[in-house]
């Protein structure tokens, strides 16, 4: 991917891993970190990602991009090449500010950039129900945001397990497929197939 995102020519597979599960995966490594450095002085830098995805789009049913929680070029990339958002919020006081930023940037990529990109919904995760003010920060954007925006039934709660998936190099699904992120996730899942 960075060949494309610095207009070199390439075979648009490479890099691809391809998993036992069933997923073709392209990890980021620290030699993404310097992306946003290269691609700065680029003519249209949001739409490299794009043009990657609209090579290799034919080959999936489904192309997930996850980034990171910031609003950085690279970010930015991710959501020009998208047609629908999910949002992940976890129920902390810093996450509705970061919630707030993000609707007016994904409003203000819409009227310039990508009219096409919607709000598939909020999706809260790391939910700790042991947290006294879980319930009352879940409340307070559900009131905030729920008549504009779909909220995910459906909420990921925290789980050591979870963190632990990165590590042994496999989904939930595989790690611990009767625990309660899995079904939280395939449920979730369930909900985002019956908006497409």
């Amino acid at each position: 991917m960075e060949k494309i995102l610095c207009g070199e020519s390439f075979d648009p597979s490479m890099g691809i891993l391809h998993h036992d599960e069933g997923v073709g995966l392209m990890s980021a490594n620290i030699r993404l970190s310097k992306m946003e450095i290269r691609l700065a002085p680029e003519m249209e830098r949001e739409t490299k990602l794009r043009e990657y995805i609209d090579m290799v789009r034919l080959l999936y049913d489904y192309v997930v991009i996850d980034t990171s929680p910031s609003l950085g070029l690279m970010t930015m990339n991710a959501l020009t090449a998208s047609n629908k958002v999910i949002i992940p919020v976890a129920p902390k006081f810093l996450d509705i500010k970061g919630l707030e930023l993000l609707l007016k940037t994904i409003a203000g990529l819409r009227k310039k950039i990508n009219p096409s990109l919607e709000i598939a919904g909020v999706l809260f995760t790391m939910v700790d129900k042991r947290a006294n003010s879980t319930k009352g920060i879940i409340d307070m954007i559900e009131t905030a945001y729920g008549g504009n925006i779909n909220i995910f039934n459906e909420r990921i709660p925290l789980s050591v397990r979870a963190a632990e998936t990165s590590k042994a190099g496999v989904s939930i699904f595989s790690y611990d497929p009767k625990g309660k992120v899995a079904a939280a996730y395939a449920t979730f899942v369930e909900e985002v197939l019956e908006l497409a």
